[in-house]
């Protein structure tokens, strides 16, 4: 089951002034993203750990790309403006708003105060696996804004790039493909009770077969680029300016 919440204080359309999150996925593999989940937040919100057994909002998530839980938790954990959303492409195949290869997703949200948090997080889901996702686990790890509430990326723009390297096991269910959402070989998963870990063996999903009349035959090195995600404010900055200054503003995930 794939879920997607509208959050409460997203932007239905953009203005001036808002947040615009675009979820890109680079197309380097077979496998789809789901909706992601994002928010912006000072610091303190931890929603998993690497070796310990995942939430049951991870779970939800990393199992179904059901981010209900994730927005909850967001909501009630105290941090300033419950700045979130959920990046959802309109496009995606048979209506679901899932992220095909090769397709962006994008979303909008409006600031209070950006001076009050500064820090980014995410997650999603790749799909069609058993628990594989993709998130931070430090919640320090991408800092967007700087104590004046400017964003910090260059030229107007902070990117943050997601590798192979940097997916996750969630641990609740056996790598097999059985039971994986957005595929049609159907079966049942199997509970693994494990923890959060890196590094992820995909080679199960090779051959499956997705709604989309696609196969999963490409999986994903650790060195191949997986998916893009961009931060700019409304807004944005003209193309030419971003391409002139490629390779500038890049943020890698810090473990």
């Amino acid at each position: 089951m794939l879920g997607v919440t509208l959050v409460a204080g997203a932007a239905v359309g953009q203005v001036d002034g808002d947040i615009q999150v675009s979820v890109t996925n680079e197309g380097n593999s077979d496998f789809f993203l789901t909706p992601t989940w994002f928010a912006f937040q000072d610091g303190s919100f931890d929603f998993f750990d690497v070796g310990s057994p995942a939430s049951a909002s991870l779970e939800a998530i990393a199992e179904d790309g059901v981010v209900d839980g994730l927005v909850n938790d967001f909501m009630n954990s105290g941090v300033p403006g419950n700045i979130q959303g959920v990046a959802a492409n309109a496009d995606g195949f048979g209506g679901a708003p899932v992220i095909d290869p090769g397709e962006t997703a994008t979303a909008f949200v409006t600031p209070i105060n950006t001076a009050g948090y500064q820090y980014f997080s995410f997650a999603s889901m790749l799909i069609p696996t058993n628990d594989t996702f993709i998130g931070n686990d430090n919640p320090l790890a991408y800092r967007v804004f700087d104590d004046n509430g400017d964003i910090l990326g260059a030229g107007g723009v902070v990117t943050i790039q997601i590798f192979g390297a940097d997916l996750w096991d969630a641990g609740t269910e056996v790598n097999d493909g059985l039971g994986a959402p957005f595929s049609v070989a159907g079966g049942t998963a199997t509970d693994e009770f494990g923890v959060v870990t890196s590094g992820p063996d995909l080679s199960a999903y090779i051959g499956l077969d997705t709604p989309a009349g696609t196969t999963i035959l490409n999986t994903i090195d650790s060195g191949e680029l997986l998916a893009t995600i961009q931060i700019s404010i409304v807004p944005a900055p003209s193309t030419a300016a971003i391409l002139g200054l490629a390779g500038l503003g890049m943020m890698r995930r810090k473990r």
